[in-house]
């Protein structure tokens, strides 16, 4: 089999990468309805609902349990990877997050006193980490793909 064939028959791979594009193409949707504008970067971009983190990381775990089963060390490792991936998104980038969003407010408070704006490239982005919510859908979009993938592979 040769490496590409491999790479394409690799459901658990191909179930995190799913997962991963899923989650930004609705995530992009989804910015698109309720500020009534559309972004190209929300398709790369991270934060916003649903987490593309979880929903990677989950698709990669479920797929593997599907496959390897509860036992397995491939599973294992998945889980620990998931946890942390996800713990950090709720914890340690949405604090960084909130913090872009006061640092982004005090300097267009100090701009504006010089009558200058502030340009989009001088701005930090705030959209970054995710609430809890964000990064339960994530999950539940990831298993659900992991799940879809492992039937039409024969798994499940």
């Amino acid at each position: 089999m040769n490496s590409i064939s491999a790479f394409l028959h690799n459901t658990v791979l191909i179930s995190a990468i799913l997962g991963w594009l899923s989650a930004q193409i609705v995530k992009t949707i989804l910015y698109a309805v309720t500020s009534k504008s559309f972004r190209g970067e929300r398709l790369f971009g991270a934060g916003g609902m649903p987490s593309s983190h979880s929903a990677t990381v989950c698709a990669l775990t479920s797929a593997a349990l599907m496959i390897y089963g509860v036992g397995s060390f491939e599973f294992a490792i998945c889980v620990i990877v998931a946890f942390i991936t996800m713990y950090d998104a709720m914890g340690v980038r949405r604090e960084t997050g909130n913090q872009a969003k006061v640092l982004n407010d005090m300097m267009e408070s100090f701009k504006r006193l010089s009558d200058e704006e502030m340009t989009d490239d001088e701005k930090l982005k705030e959209l970054i980490g995710h609430t809890p919510l964000q990064v339960a859908v994530g999950a539940l979009l990831g298993v659900l793909i992991a799940v879809i993938m492992c039937r039409i592979r024969g798994y499940v």
